[in-house]
């Protein structure tokens, strides 16, 4: 009588075949399941490899370019000192659109260092606020450059009384000490997506009978 197996009497050779089998199949399933583990692995990488390379992109090239800076004197206690600094921006090469109003500001002098937001953003945590206003904007999009051609002027406070400014009808908070014949300071702008533009500003050594000079 035939084997139930198609081979020999008792049927074992059959049943090692399909023991052989059984374990191939298990291991085609576990290569498979193994590359779909890998394929995803090496999707979500690549994706998070992409994601890095577009946030340091945009902290390289989505930055401010000044165009000048310009500071208004006045007199505290008998002195002439600079008490309004402003600042021409516009669109680093290269950048896309910057939102000033989400864009922030530290002041550093040899009087501390200060956290400016815009005027729009203030009753936070901030040590004051600045103001923008257009020098230059086809489209009106102002606080947000979204031409290579927009220009903005930011204004900053520093320093109280006599300087007290209003930018679109809104007084700006200020900030620190006004400065004096002679101090420095810096000024790190950064943007929304923390592309960094660094500043440095000098005052002339003599400040007498000026009324705005160049920083």
């Amino acid at each position: 009588m035939e084997c139930a197996y198609g081979a020999g009497p008792d049927g074992s050779r059959g049943q090692v075949g399909i023991g052989t089998l059984i374990v191939f199949i298990a291991m085609v399933l576990v290569a498979a399941i193994a590359a779909g583990v890998l394929i995803n692995t090496a999707g979500f990488l690549q994706s998070s490899a992409e994601r890095t390379g577009q946030q340091s992109s945009d902290q390289v090239t989505n930055r401010l370019q000044e165009a000048s800076t310009t500071g208004q004197v006045g007199t505290v206690s008998g002195e002439d000192r600079v008490g309004v600094v402003n600042i021409s921006v516009s669109r680093a090469p290269g950048a896309g659109n910057i939102d000033l109003s989400e864009t922030t500001i530290q002041w550093v002098d040899s009087s501390g260092s200060y956290s400016l937001v815009h005027q729009s953003q203030s009753g936070g945590v901030a040590d004051g606020t600045f103001g923008t206003t257009i020098i230059q904007d086809g489209d009106g999009s102002q606080p947000v450059l979204n031409d290579r051609a927009d220009r903005l002027k930011i204004t900053l406070d520093v320093g109280a009384a006599p300087f007290d400014v209003s930018v679109g009808g809104t007084n700006i908070d200020s900030f620190g000490n006004s400065l004096a014949e002679g101090n420095s300071a810096t000024i790190r702008i950064t943007t929304p997506t923390g592309g960094t533009t660094e500043i440095q500003l000098t005052v002339p050594q003599t400040l007498s009978g000026s009324s705005s000079v160049s920083l």
